[in-house]
């Protein structure tokens, strides 16, 4: 049946897509077949053409297979925005493995999960995280242990000495200039990134498809650890097309890559898109605004991903009545509404409508979009390409009407095969609707009779802190280790700026009562991503419990909300 939406669909679209029956390595061989000495890469003024960026990710698998990289092998690359990680992961592709990438903000205590559960061996990153890496590691049993790592400097990427407009951010020089030793892994090798580049090692022969696993992004939830998330190349593969339709896609669009690409956002619509359609990809490590109005300016920036908080930070600046943003012709994403001042006044000023999606680790990024002749403000937008989505009553799994507020079910092509090595999650995660398997988001909506999804709450216990996920489970597991804590719940708090901010309530043992928040706070930095740390600690002698023990959270946040 027709759904609703489909009156405002792109006229120039069809409502599904048949993508391409190969490997997401595929797109990158082709276009440096058709583009070779075309810029795909841009970082501080440096270029590095479709040609170069092949050759280079062939010499890096050679490498990896002859370190040992099988078919399937989970590589795990933990590294902040930069050409490196671009080439290493379509070089972990070329190799028939498997990129777990790895927020780059994660710490030793942290990132032992990211080691242990997919059986990680190998490992790429940057001499900055390398040894907390080691760290990670070496705290692990021997056989779990890391048994390769390969380094790079950020300045194997760019000539340090550059100055002007592509210039590093001043207070990032020495973050990015600095040349770190290489740590010691223990029952384990470490190589630079040139020796693992200059080896000369033949790659093994592509064999792998659309249904081998080509990434295992992971994401946390209600309760404990992070799960990783199996995408095949197919799964990749047909949000990448979907990306380059409806986002105006072509050889000569130029991405402001600063979304983190560690994360399923900057991987499926920035990376896979740009590469799929042989663009430019000009890198950004971290968020500054006037670096971003600089590049965008220079560079003609055509397709500017984000999250809300970039533009308003940008916008923001006193410098932005210098910078020319008439080359943009996409600006768009989401994790957080976008206020509609400013939505406006993007409008007003530029003629540039701001394209708000939807869509989770588990949906290979967008599962809704705003069509980008019919955007709705402050809304998920319509199903994507391919893509069926419904509002249910949680408890029945009966379908709501139009305007009733429900869970957000989806399926569709993009959909990931389910939780590694959990069964029980993926079971949860699935139901049967209309006789078709359907993702259930954890997400609260309503559809309007326009077919537009709105967010209205969450089922899942969930802080979304300028659009970084902050799971509270994973954070409380975390604090317990804290020899001061004996119990803590995590809640989230008001944050003009964040949107959301992440509070611990805490509850201390009876020999450190004279603990301090500031010292929580700061074990917190130690140990934790910064997206996730406490803003706010706030002691109590005891948590509100239920009659069967568990920590009653929910009182803790609707009284935060009143305070």
């Amino acid at each position: 049946m027709d759904r609703p939406h489909y009156k405002f669909w792109p006229q120039r679209l069809p409502h599904s897509i048949t993508v391409p029956a190969t490997s997401l390595w595929h797109n990158l061989a082709v276009n440096a077949a058709r583009y070779p000495d075309k810029a795909a890469l841009v970082f501080f003024g440096s270029e590095i053409s479709y040609a170069e960026f092949e050759s280079q990710a062939e010499r890096l698998a050679g490498t990896l297979h002859a370190l040992g990289v099988k078919r399937g092998d989970r590589v795990i690359l933990d590294m902040q925005n930069c050409p490196q990680l671009v080439i290493a992961h379509f070089a972990i592709l070329r190799a028939n493995a498997v990129v777990v990438p790895v927020n780059p903000m994660n710490r030793a205590e942290e990132l032992k999960h990211y080691i242990t559960d997919p059986d990680a061996r190998f490992a790429i990153t940057t001499g900055d995280l390398a040894p907390e890496l080691a760290k990670a590691s070496n705290a692990l049993d021997p056989k779990d242990r890391l048994a390769h790592m390969i380094v790079t400097q950020f300045t194997d990427a760019f000539d340090p000495a550059i100055e002007g407009d592509e210039a590093p951010a001043a207070a990032w020089r020495e973050w990015l200039l600095t040349r770190h030793p290489l740590p010691t892994l223990q029952d384990g090798a470490v190589m630079s990134w040139t020796d693992a580049l200059g080896a000369g090692h033949a790659p093994p022969e592509h064999v792998v498809g659309a249904n081998d696993m080509a990434l295992l992004p992971y994401t946390s939830g209600t309760t404990g650890l992070p799960k990783g998330c199996i995408h095949n190349h197919s799964s990749l593969m047909h949000n990448a097309c979907a990306g380059q339709l409806w986002g105006l896609g072509s050889a000569d669009m130029v991405v402001l890559a600063v979304v983190p690409m560690f994360h399923i956002t900057g991987v499926v619509s920035m990376m896979h898109t740009a590469v799929l359609v042989g663009g430019t990809l000009v890198i950004m490590p971290r968020w500054d605004r006037d670096v971003a109005g600089r590049l965008i300016s220079r560079r003609k920036v055509t397709s500017w991903t984000n999250i809300p908080t970039m533009v308003i930070d940008l916008m923001a600046s006193p410098n932005f009545a210098s910078y020319d943003l008439g080359s943009l012709v996409y600006i768009g994403g989401g994790g957080a509404a976008m206020p509609q001042a400013v939505a406006q006044r993007l409008l007003e000023q530029f003629g540039l409508k701001y394209q708000e999606g939807y869509g989770l680790t588990e949906t290979a990024a967008p599962s809704h979009a705003n069509p980008f002749e019919n955007p709705k403000q402050q809304c998920l937008g319509i199903p994507y390409m391919s893509t069926d989505a419904r509002v249910i009553d949680p408890d029945t799994l009966v379908e709501v009407p139009v305007g009733e507020s429900g869970e957000i079910i989806m399926r569709g092509p993009g959909v990931f095969e389910g939780y590694w090595k959990r069964p029980d999650a993926t079971a949860a995660a699935f139901i049967d609707f209309e006789g078709q398997r359907f993702f259930r988001s954890g997400d609260m909506g309503r559809m309007d009779e326009d077919g537009y999804f709105f967010i209205t709450d969450r089922l899942k216990r969930m802080i979304n802190a300028s659009g970084f996920k902050v799971w509270p489970a994973e954070v409380e597991l975390l604090m317990f280790r804290h020899p001061a804590i004996q119990e803590a719940c995590v809640i989230s708090m008001k944050d003009d700026y964040r949107g959301e901010s992440v509070k611990a309530v805490v509850v201390l043992r009876q020999t450190h009562k004279d603990t301090t928040a500031q010292e929580i706070m700061d074990w917190c930095r130690e140990n934790m991503a910064v997206y996730k740390i406490p803003r706010a600690v706030q002691f109590v002698d005891a948590l509100p419990k239920s009659g069967s023990g568990k920590v009653m959270w929910r009182l803790l946040q609707e009284a935060e909300g009143k305070g």
